[in-house]
């Protein structure tokens, strides 16, 4: 690697007290392209994306060396190396929670993961290293649940991010979300039908690669949307764990968090970004390109200058997409002239 990594340790008072108990001390990796280590010139200043992570991803997960395939700093020293995207500063938060991710909003299930980011993170990166310190040269960028991240970030703070890039994003929930109600129901038949029964084995068991998906996707989700810190799971259901149904009440609270739904609450925010691209494969598993079309639609309803791309791979297949969705942000730093 042409670059440098630097881990960095940073205590946050945001996460202090944080209802699932999770550490407030976050390892966070930090790339340093080539240009940055060669140059002392305390003048020059360099962009930066925050690089977000998928559910049950951490940020040293992100960048293990696997001699089979590329990390996400080895993808963008690549790109950086062989002059295909400007030089930036990538920086990966480390959002991941017990419960599998925090959607990286602040929530009373989880914590204050979004203000972690905007207002911690941030100033910390400014103020240790040669940046551009200001929303022109910054920008937000993730894949899944690090892609609705990426989107929602940006669009409730585009004083902080001019630049959006969202792979395979949660959006328009009735679809991504809403489908697993019924299979989550019948999954809970291994548990005596109960939410709770999960969730204690769950939080027992040394190995929770081996549970249902759909039930520690439900938790996570939950945990962030629907946070009820009064019931004994710490959230409300959107569901009906005998039958499937959906509960409607709680369902609007997601429904809430949907970018497709906030959008229309946000137009003047979303006009003020630079770069806002998102795509997805036509096969994703979760109908998370049905989502994307949707949310474009409703982009294009709202004049909201936006690029949307479909490809034809799936959820877990797309990896080489992230050098188009670098690509973007390298075009959209050169036209804010960042």
């Amino acid at each position: 690697m042409n670059g440098k990594l630097v881990m960095e340790t940073v205590g946050s008072l945001a996460l202090k007290g944080n209802p699932l108990g999770d550490p407030r001390l976050r390892e966070i990796p930090v790339y340093l392209p080539p240009s940055y280590l060669e140059n002392p010139d305390a003048a020059r200043r360099w962009p930066v994306i925050f690089y977000l992570v998928g559910f049950t991803g951490t940020s040293r997960k992100a960048v293990f060396e696997d001699p089979w395939r590329e990390n996400i700093l080895e993808r963008f020293d690549r790109l950086v190396s062989a002059k295909k995207v400007r030089e930036a500063i990538l920086v990966i938060p480390d959002c991941f929670t017990r419960l599998g991710g925090s959607q990286y909003l602040n929530s009373a299930g989880t914590g204050l993961y979004e203000d972690h980011i905007v207002t911690e993170l941030v100033g910390y990166i400014d103020s240790k290293y040669r940046t551009t310190r200001s929303a022109a040269g910054r920008a937000v960028m993730g894949k899944s649940s690090g892609g609705y991240g990426a989107v929602m970030l940006a669009m409730r703070h585009p004083e902080v991010f001019s630049h959006a890039v969202s792979h395979s994003g949660d959006m328009f929930f009735e679809l991504c979300y809403a489908n697993d109600f019924p299979r989550c129901a019948t999954a809970l038949g291994k548990y005596d039908g109960s939410f709770l029964k999960f969730l204690t084995r769950f939080a027992a068991a040394r190995d929770k690669s081996r549970f249902p998906h759909e039930l520690v996707n439900m938790a996570g989700m939950a945990a962030c949307y629907s946070a009820n810190r009064k019931s004994e799971l710490g959230f409300d259901l959107p569901f009906d764990e005998r039958t499937g149904e959906t509960k409607e009440k709680v369902f609007k609270r997601w429904l809430q968090h949907d970018p497709v739904r906030l959008a229309p609450k946000r137009v003047a925010a979303l006009k003020k970004l630079t770069t806002l691209f998102f795509d997805c494969g036509v096969r994703d598993e979760f109908h998370l390109h049905l989502g994307a079309r949707k949310f474009s639609d409703t982009l294009k309803a709202l004049k909201v200058k936006h690029t949307h791309e479909e490809h034809a791979f799936g959820h877990f297949d797309m990896a080489d997409r992230y050098d188009v969705g670098f690509a973007k942000l390298s075009e959209g730093f050169a036209k804010a002239k960042a």
